[in-house]
């Protein structure tokens, strides 16, 4: 099997790094290996990532603000590797922009699928030929994955965002349960404490709504989901 999807496995533990870089290699992947922030950057200049394995607890720097650095100037897909069974940690994960999380001891089929679902989310974003379409003033832009405010900026979307707001634009005024917008984000069957979609719209609403505690774009349905409560036009 080949495979020209470079993945980039940040983790100072030497053992579980490689363990990780087997994994991957295994399934056709091409893989870099850091211990570090810093030495990933400097193969990210070199070699661009598709996906990023990023583990929270690194020495000298912490994962997260590794996550949130890396978001504010990439859309590339990060995975969270994490022996940090808080769920806090998880949330917070997302919020900064994380993609999915794995924790130790992980599952090899598990982490594999999750970078496959990850990876083909990708593909889509970078190749899908849909329309333009306007909402409240914003442009939306899914063959490029590109959001436009109506005064004109670019709005920086990770992918699980673009996934959602894609997923929203696509039925607008229909109440979309969390099971149902959670199977376009992840793949992967809801688990009860799971809160992944919760997270997911209030970063959106910060991002497009005029105030995100009394929403307009994005409706709670109290007990069912959330709407998508404004009319999309084609542009």
């Amino acid at each position: 099997m080949t495979d020209t999807h470079h993945v980039v496995v940040v983790e100072d533990d030497e053992v579980t790094r490689a363990k990780l870089a087997g994994y991957l290699e295994a399934a056709g992947h091409r893989v870099t290996e850091a211990m570090d922030g810093r030495v990933m950057r400097g193969i990210l200049e070199r070699d661009p990532a598709d996906v990023i394995l990023l583990d929270i607890n690194l020495p000298g720097e912490d994962g997260l603000d590794i996550t949130r650095q890396i978001r504010n100037r990439s859309n590339v897909g990060i995975i969270l590797v994490t022996g940090r069974t808080d769920e806090v940690d998880r949330i917070v994960g997302l919020e900064v922009g994380a993609d999915d999380y794995v924790t130790k001891p992980f599952n090899p089929r598990e982490l594999l699928a999750r970078v496959k679902a990850l990876l083909r989310r990708v593909d889509l974003g970078a190749s899908a030929e849909r329309p333009v379409k306007r909402f409240a003033g914003f442009l939306f832009d899914l063959r490029t994955r590109r959001l436009q405010s109506p005064d004109g900026e670019r709005i920086a979307l990770t992918r699980a965002e673009f996934e959602l707001l894609s997923t929203f634009v696509a039925r607008p005024g229909t109440v979309l349960n969390r099971d149902r917008l959670l199977s376009q984000i992840t793949h992967r069957s809801r688990d009860p404490s799971d809160r992944t979609v919760d997270v997911l719209v209030r970063r959106l609403r910060q991002k497009i709504e005029v105030d995100p505690k009394m929403p307009e774009i994005i409706v709670t349905a109290h007990g069912e989901g959330y709407i998508f409560a404004v009319e999309i036009e084609a542009y």
